[in-house]
């Protein structure tokens, strides 16, 4: 088996710096336990997180805590799209996030820290990430 490249701090997709909770991906589950468009949470690193295995079988991963809220629910939110960007929409006010990115598209205060993802083997895992400090 070989070791998994280790993590960098990195510029999420909305420019904020963010670095890897501890610099290796973890194991998470198999892409099988994964049901399309319906998303599940997961504990990575002390990092809770919310999977979302789309009809295509990418798998993106974004933080399972509400910004809006502070409640760890993204997970029971509703998978969808929106102009073709594959969304998750916040259970309690229905904030839309996009998987990709984790931009709020329904109002620009909020955004969801995103996790890199890898499938290999059939198996799924994630790089849990953190908001670097500010320096």
């Amino acid at each position: 088996m070989t070791e998994p490249a280790q993590a960098r701090p990195r510029e999420n997709e909305l420019g904020s710096p963010t670095q890897p909770v501890t610099g290796r991906a973890v194991d998470v589950c198999a892409l099988a336990d994964l049901e399309p468009a319906v998303a599940v949470a997961a504990r990575v690193d002390g990092i809770q997180i919310a999977l979302v295995r789309l009809p295509d079988d990418t798998v993106h991963a974004v933080d399972h805590r509400d910004p809006r809220t502070g409640s760890c629910t993204i997970a029971r939110g509703i998978v969808g799209s929106k102009n073709g960007e594959p969304t998750i929409a916040a259970p309690l006010y229905k904030e839309v996030y996009s998987l990709i990115t984790g931009a709020c598209l329904s109002n620009q205060d909020y955004r969801l820290l995103t996790h890199p993802v890898e499938v290999t083997d059939g198996r799924v895992r994630v790089t849990a990430m953190r908001e670097a400090p500010a320096r």
